[in-house]
């Protein structure tokens, strides 16, 4: 170790009776390779070292000379520290420390740089020298990393660290609540089934990282009322990366064009920074050498990011303290969104065996695939031209198939998943109200920083007015300007969505037009002659249409969250939460026409409007309506919604998984050492994916396009809620996986729900009452069933007896107007419809049993929605959103944090009085004290 030559060391040498605290540098002869340093470091990796720009052997121009006023330095813990801390020879630091090159302040974030040969760089680097220069003014300290130092040879990167003075001034800036006191509240009694769920349980220190405390809004004139053991860990990582960005986001960098810029995010933009992160504290894989290291990376992979740990419960409090209370609050609703599933998963896999069960019972199939029944009906071709007569019993199989979905228990389910939906929105608000509780999150209405004005609302509008309650001056957006610019995105959206309908009539005209093809293609294919009786012209239609539709939602997708994130910001919304809330509505409307619209037409539209033989209806004068199957069209949309939600779903999978792994698996393989030697922390986080300030966008729509499917349609398909359950047992475990392995620790945020999603979530509940009535009365048969078996029925024995003979009408084929080549050999045809035959004299016109029918779905979907209704709003009137135990503890905790407080407060009066006032003044002034104090605890 000799051999390296001489390295730059930091003595900090302080005296506690001194008023400043100088930064010295200073050149000593490196020391042996026994005396490596203590610090709080990680592992080492790698013995090879580059050299850093010799104006600062080993340390940036920012900390060669550096002055720090005691004042900013007040803790005397801190100070004591510093005084003791060693001296760090930077090439014997770790390559994966998370700490400064002294090993004692620690990085709370990294911003990336690198040098343009372009017009531009001039701009860039004054814009960085200016901003560094005002964040050293706000109290941050920076320090360097030379492109040399940097495994591509030219990224720079700079460490900024925030010290105890910053923190506890933004503290108190943000309200950040912190522990008075360890919480002495006796938890609640414990289940007497606990034993039962221990395979499920994760250790008790993973799932509890730290004790329970009461809290209070941080005060730096109250310093000595918190529980600070130790300066540099009083504040969590995530804490304190919070604060920085916070500083970051609102740091100007000059004036430009006459107009003030500010925020890292504009930096970003124009490509002053490449990258500003947060950093992990480990590596994922394996734990830190140094005891120092908290490993919660390693831990959250270990316990939780990893597949076979699927059955095993979420460390939710171990994920909050982690990445923060917004991402915690994601990680829990999805987990519990999961358990609610497995009750519905079993009601609906219970009903789809029923069907199962009685496939060979039900009559309607019978008489389809009875030779003497279905074989001897002739039924009128699907099409105008190239489609001949065929046989009923050619379906026979596909309404088999159809049983196993459109039976009894399809009303059963419909409307217990009602009644499921109330009960998973009620029981979410009582579990979301204990988080609220034990994350000190009672008392928080939104998160401070999103409630405060954006950074490009501050830049881009500069008209000001008063702030009626603050009385100060704020930017202000003309309402003139804002009407043009609602008009723009109105727009903008309207036009999107009619590209959606648009492309969902193509789809439609797609099946119109290739129907015929696949008629003669597949009587001509002698190979599909065995699978002919499954693979219907119609099913093959309808499978090929669905992947179509499946293809063009994906790609209007990727096209319109471009287009939804340009408008959001050319409306230039005032805060955080009202930008979020503005973007969520748009690509949730935008969404859901394009999720669901081609469910919806299948459901309430395909085969509604065909006319009769002789009197079809066209689309365009061009294209014949489409017919439903003999068995109904609850298949079709079955098949439908299968295909495109399994499809998103995998989809979804493979874009957040293997995605992210190929990039980071490219950006890896283009360093200079290979994965296995590792280089600096620093580097490895830059060369993850950036989770991005959308990044819970998109998982909380992508969850809630899928609550639709299981919500909207579940009457179409029992098994959805199943399929939902499966996947969401790997997107629990996917989404902790990236974010764990392949992406950049996100920046922490607090939240207290799941906003506006819990609104959008109530609406589609009360929707889906709505859409499964009209699905079990206009797309499944039962009501038609219902009416044949109560009013319509032939055989008191076997009431359904010669139910499809009813269902069907008769056509006489020489009143078509452009005759067939087989018109001779079947003087009549039969169609799905309640018309009257041709012999009657009123001959083609809606039958009477049609008009009963039609009562019959009508009173129907009143009596299902009045009923289901009645019982959602039972239900959620008599389950309360907050538990009674979590009031009590509420109420408790407020009282004894207001204790502490007073208990406090009096605390430094009797000493205030003590210095200035005789003991028989301060009892008087102590006890006219404390009747306030009891006076205001009585009120």
């Amino acid at each position: 170790m000799n051999r390296l030559g001489r390295k730059s060391e930091t003595l900090i040498e302080m005296s506690l009776a001194a008023d400043d605290i100088a930064v010295l540098t200073k050149f000593t002869p490196s020391r042996s390779a026994g005396e490596d340093s203590n610090g709080p470091l990680c592992e080492t990796i790698s013995n090879t070292e580059s050299e850093l720009p010799s104006n600062s052997e080993g340390l940036s121009s920012t900390e060669t000379t550096l002055l720090i006023p005691d004042h900013q330095v007040t803790g005397r813990r801190y100070n004591l520290f510093l005084k003791r801390r060693l001296r760090i020879s930077k090439r014997h630091q770790s390559k994966d420390s998370v700490f400064f090159r002294d090993g004692v302040r620690r990085i709370d974030f990294v911003l990336s740089y690198v040098d343009d040969t372009n017009k531009e760089e001039e701009k860039k680097v004054e814009r960085r020298r200016e901003f560094e220069k005002n964040l050293q003014k706000a109290g941050l300290e920076l320090e360097t990393e030379d492109r040399k130092e940097s495994e591509d040879g030219k990224t720079y990167f700079v460490k900024i660290h925030a010290p105890w003075e910053v923190l506890i001034t933004y503290a108190e800036v943000l309200n950040i609540r912190v522990p008075i006191r360890e919480n002495d509240i006796p938890s609640t009694l414990e289940n007497p089934f606990d034993c039962m769920f221990e395979p499920f349980r994760l250790p008790e220190k993973v799932m509890h990282p730290e004790p329970d405390y009461f809290t209070a809004p941080f005060s730096k004139n109250r310093q000595e009322l918190y529980l600070i053991h130790d300066e540099r860990t009083f504040f969590l990582p995530s804490t304190r990366n919070r604060i920085v960005y916070y500083i970051l986001t609102r740091c100007p960098y000059g004036t430009e064009e006459g107009k003030k810029k500010f925020g890292i995010k504009r930096l970003l933009n124009n490509g002053s920074y490449t990258a500003a992160y947060p950093l992990h504290d480990c590596q994922y894989w394996k734990k830190a050498n140094d005891p120092n290291c908290d490993n919660e990376r390693y831990t959250l992979y270990k316990q939780w990011a990893r597949f076979l740990r699927f059955y095993k419960e979420q460390p939710l409090d171990l994920i909050r303290k982690y990445y923060g209370e917004r991402i915690g609050i994601y990680f829990a609703w999805l987990g519990f969104y999961t358990e609610m599933l497995f009750f519905a998963a079993v009601v609906g896999l219970m009903c789809f065996l029923y069907g199962w069960f009685t496939k060979n019972e039900n009559m309607s199939s019978k008489e389809i695939c009875d030779s003497e029944i279905g074989g001897q009906i002739i039924m009128c071709p699907l099409c105008d031209e190239t489609c001949e007569y065929w046989r009923l019993n050619t379906t026979c199989e596909s309404s088999e198939y159809s049983h196993l979905f459109d039976n009894v228990a399809t009303l059963f389910f419909a409307i217990f998943m009602g009644i499921w939906v109330t009960l998973f929105l009620e029981f979410w608000k009582r579990r979301q109200a204990r988080l609220k509780y034990e994350w000190d999150l009672v008392d928080f209405e939104e998160e401070q920083q999103q409630l405060q004005l954006r950074p490009e609302y501050e830049a881009k509008c500069t008209r000001k007015k008063k702030n009626p309650v603050t009385q100060e001056q704020e930017p202000y957006l003309p309402l003139t300007s804002q009407a043009v610019r609602f008009c723009i995105s109105g727009t903008t959206v309207l036009f999107w969505i009619s590209l959606i309908i648009a492309s969902m009539i193509a789809v439609i005209v797609y099946r119109l037009a290739v129907y015929a093809a696949f008629a003669s293609f597949m009587k001509e294919r002698q190979t599909l002659q065995p699978i002919s009786g499954l693979l219907t012209p119609q099913l093959a239609t309808s499978v090929t249409a669905s992947c179509l539709n499946f293809v063009i939602i994906m790609i209007l997708n990727f096209l319109y969250e471009k287009i939804a994130v340009w408008i959001t910001d050319l409306e230039i919304p005032r805060t955080h939460l009202e930008y979020e809330n503005r973007l969520t509505m748009k690509m949730f409307l935008f969404q859901f026409v394009n999720y669901y619209s081609s469910c919806f037409y299948v459901a309430f539209f395909k085969g509604k409007f065909v006319g009769y033989p002789g009197k079809y209806t066209y689309m365009f004068n061009h294209w014949r309506n489409e017919e439903c199957d003999p068995a109904g069209c609850l298949i079709e949309l079955t098949t439908q919604l299968t295909i495109v939600m399994a499809g998103k779903q995998i989809w979804g999978n493979i874009q957040e998984a293997i995605v992210p792994w190929i990039w980071n698996w490219w950006g890896r393989r283009k360093a200079r050492c290979n994965p296995e030697n590792l280089y600096t922390r620093w580097e490895q986080d830059y060369d993850l994916q950036s989770f991005g300030v959308l990044g819970l966008f998109y998982e909380y729509l992508e969850m809630v396009i899928q609550f639709g499917f299981i919500t909207l349609f579940v009457a179409s398909f029992p098994l959805a809620p199943l399929l939902a359950l499966m996947n969401n047992i790997l997107e629990i475990r996917v989404d902790s996986w990236k974010l764990t392995t392949q992406f950049r620790r996100p920046v922490a945020s607090k939240a207290h729900s799941i906003g506006v999603w819990q609104e959008i979530l109530n609406g589609m509940a009360i929707l889906s009452v709505v859409t499964n009535a009209f699905i079990v009365a206009f797309t499944s048969d039962m009501i038609p069933r219902l009416v044949y078996y109560y009013a319509y029925f032939t055989n008191e024995d076997s009431p359904m007896s010669g139910y499809i003979n009813n269902s069907l009408s008769v056509f006489l084929t020489s009143d078509f107007p452009h005759k067939n080549n087989k018109t001779e050999n079947f003087p009549t045809c039969r169609y799905r419809d309640y018309r009257y035959p041709p012999d009657h004299e009123r001959k083609y016109t809606h039958s009477m049993q049609f008009w009963h029918i039609l009562a019959a779905k009508m009173a129907f979907i009143i009596i299902m929605e009045h009923i289901v209704f009645i019982v959602k709003f039972f239900v959620a009137w008599m389950i309360p959103d907050v538990p009674a135990d979590v009031k009590a503890r509420i109420k408790r905790e407020k009282f004894l944090t207001q204790k502490i407080l007073h208990e406090y407060e009096l605390e430094k009066l009797k000493q205030k009085l003590c210095e200035g006032k005789t003991c028989e003044n301060m009892e008087k002034e102590v006890i006219a004290t404390e009747g306030k104090v009891e006076l205001s605890q009585a009120m």
